[in-house]
């Protein structure tokens, strides 16, 4: 093993800084390459990327349109399709659709979807179905229970 006292950086790997203001024959004297007056030769220069010369900027020149509600509830969606895999009769809630990696990122709650086609009895707990979904789990002979339904049988 080499003395790690004598190590040094590669040959070309370090480069030395730009010295400016150091006379005119450094080459990069009197004004340090930065010209004379202006915007430029002052510390702190530049303009930000968006900065259009004064003109109208692209942000300000396009109309607003239409808003973010403030309390916009995003749902996991979940196919009745995808309901098909659990066992006949199962009771499927959102941990088991969780278990199942129906969906990638659980928001404000499951949505069951009526797309597709449902042949096993399920009853199945979520925050939300649409009344597609509710009429074809019901159809199949199974249940569709809101969470909200389920936690007030528990409360009281």
């Amino acid at each position: 093993m080499s003395d790690l006292a004598r190590l040094k950086p590669v040959p070309g790997a370090k480069k030395n800084p730009k010295r400016v203001g150091r006379g005119p024959g450094s080459g990069h004297g009197r004004y340090s390459g930065r010209g004379i007056k202006g915007q430029g030769s002052r510390t702190g220069k530049g303009k930000p990327a968006w900065f259009e010369g004064g003109q109208m900027p692209l942000q300000r020149r396009i109309p607003k349109r239409g808003f973010s509600p403030l309390e916009r509830k995003e749902f996991a969606i979940v196919k009745v399709s995808d309901l098909e895999q659990f066992e006949d009769g199962a009771t499927v809630d959102v941990q088991a659709m969780m278990k199942a990696k129906l969906f990638k990122q659980l928001k404000f709650g499951v949505k069951v979807l009526g797309n597709g086609e449902l042949t096993k009895k399920l009853t199945v707990v979520a925050h939300a179905f649409s009344s597609s979904a509710k009429a074809k789990i019901e159809k199949a002979g199974g249940k569709a229970i809101t969470v909200l339904e389920t936690l007030e049988k528990e409360g009281g």
